[in-house]
């Protein structure tokens, strides 16, 4: 007999306790081998297809999409080393009789809807009639008009009969006020008027209360992630932001003579990147973290550089491992190739961990200048504006250059103005004169 093995969501990555159900890869039914992908879910940091390590036959699946379920509860059961679902004889018969005494599936474990239901053969029931029908005739509904009070009129001035008959105001309908009930004109009149008022209108539905005005979007999955990584680093950080224009003809020079050479074409992604590695190596003040429970700045000895990726998701920012160690060929290789992942919605959690410092260009939305939010835990963010033609001063002579605006948004904690100060003019230079750079390779 197949043994029926449970599959629980996995731990995919570091702190992510749940993740939401995005699309069923398999039914229940079919067949699926070791390591399959059995489900796609978005965590607060990737898409992850999650691949299931048994081989059988799927049982059940546990949750809807769109469903957000804790790690370690429960995904799909597999029976294993089966090849199709069981056949059930038994409760066959038992539903082809009639007797309605089925045998249901253990709970949890899912109906079984690989093949039709049968249905069932109802009996039809014939009634038999003794005696006619006799049906009495029912009379008709007479309203009831409200009676007038019958009688004399009591005696009134001719005047009072005339107003009352051209309004059409029954006079044995009303009570006088006049002495002895005699119905005065005043009463008349106020019996046009009621005849006159108009009938109160419908009062028009009233609306449910609205809680909020326009569209609710839930917090979750990636843009949770983003507003609670946000949102804390404006908690926890004492940021504070320094920025200068440079002169970055030089620098878009090198690397139009770097590319024409031939090759893999360098991105000026990956030589701001080289840049900052290079000075990071000679401010690791800003490569660490802070550490408030044991009240220490940890200095971190690899750099991790994040860099941020626009994707239909929204912002993610997947991490360089070891950038230190890279030349400009190889940080645009995998600038290239985490964005490709990004933009599919393919990037794995270790993608998008344990960065220690971010590049942010957002240059390409057309924008100067900007004040970046630490990506917390990180100690530091340096934000790229667009490089355009400005007017510039040149050798003494004023020029059209080619100008971009660097920012550098610190953690006040880790340093203070002199070593960002420095590590953004080092920037700034490399920059303007890409010779300078070579001094540190």
């Amino acid at each position: 007999m197949p043994q029926v093995m449970e599959f629980k969501l996995p731990d995919l990555g570091e702190g992510l306790t749940e993740a939401e159900i995005v699309r069923w890869l398999v039914a229940v039914g079919d067949v699926v081998a070791i390591d399959q992908p059995v489900v796609e879910v978005e965590t607060a940091k990737a898409m992850v297809e999650v691949p299931c390590p048994y081989g059988g036959v799927v049982t059940a699946r546990f949750g809807e999409e769109g469903t957000e379920l804790p790690v370690g509860a429960p995904l799909i059961t597999v029976a294993v080393g089966a090849s199709s679902l069981p056949e059930a004889p038994a409760a066959e018969a038992a539903e082809a009789e009639g007797s309605g005494n089925v045998p249901r599936p253990l709970i949890g474990y899912g109906e079984d809807h690989s093949r039709p239901a049968r249905r069932r053969r109802v009996r039809p029931v014939t009634a038999t009639v003794s005696a006619p029908v006799v049906v009495a005739p029912v009379a008709p509904v007479v309203p009831v008009v409200p009676a007038v009070p019958a009688g004399p009129v009591p005696v009134i001035s001719p005047l009072v009969r005339k107003l009352a008959k051209d309004g059409g105001v029954d006079l044995r309908a009303l009570k006088g006020s006049g002495p002895e009930g005699l119905i005065l004109r005043a009463d008349v009149e106020a019996a046009l008027a009621a005849l006159r008022a108009p009938e109160p209108a419908p009062a028009a539905p009233v609306a449910p209360a609205v809680a909020a005005q326009g569209e609710r979007i839930p917090l979750k999955g990636v843009r949770g992630a983003v507003a609670e990584k946000l949102s804390r680093s404006r908690r926890e950080i004492p940021d504070a932001t320094c920025w200068v224009d440079a002169d970055a003809t030089e620098l878009m020079a090198a690397r139009a003579a770097m590319n024409a050479v031939g090759g893999p074409k360098i991105s000026v992604l990956a030589l701001l990147a080289r840049i900052c590695t290079a000075a990071l190596a000679r401010y690791p003040e800003l490569n660490s973290t802070v550490d408030l429970a044991a009240k220490e700045i940890v200095r971190l000895p690899s750099v991790h550089l994040g860099f941020a990726a626009q994707t239909e998701r929204g912002l993610v920012v997947p991490v360089v491992r070891d950038a230190q160690h890279r030349n400009p060929e190889s940080l645009s290789a995998e600038f290239a190739r985490l964005t490709e992942v990004a933009r599919a919605g393919k990037l794995a959690p270790a993608d998008l961990t344990g960065g220690t410092f971010t590049l942010n260009n957002y240059g390409v939305f057309g924008v100067d200048g900007s004040t970046p939010i630490i990506n917390h835990p990180e100690a530091a963010m340096l934000g790229v504006g667009r490089i355009i033609d400005k007017p510039w001063v040149h050798e003494g002579q004023l020029a059209v250059r080619k100008v971009v605006q660097l920012s550098l948004t610190f953690d006040h904690r880790v340093c203070d103005g002199g070593t960002a100060g420095g590590f953004l003019r080092y920037v700034a230079d490399c920059v303007e004169s890409p010779a300078v750079l070579l001094r540190s390779l």
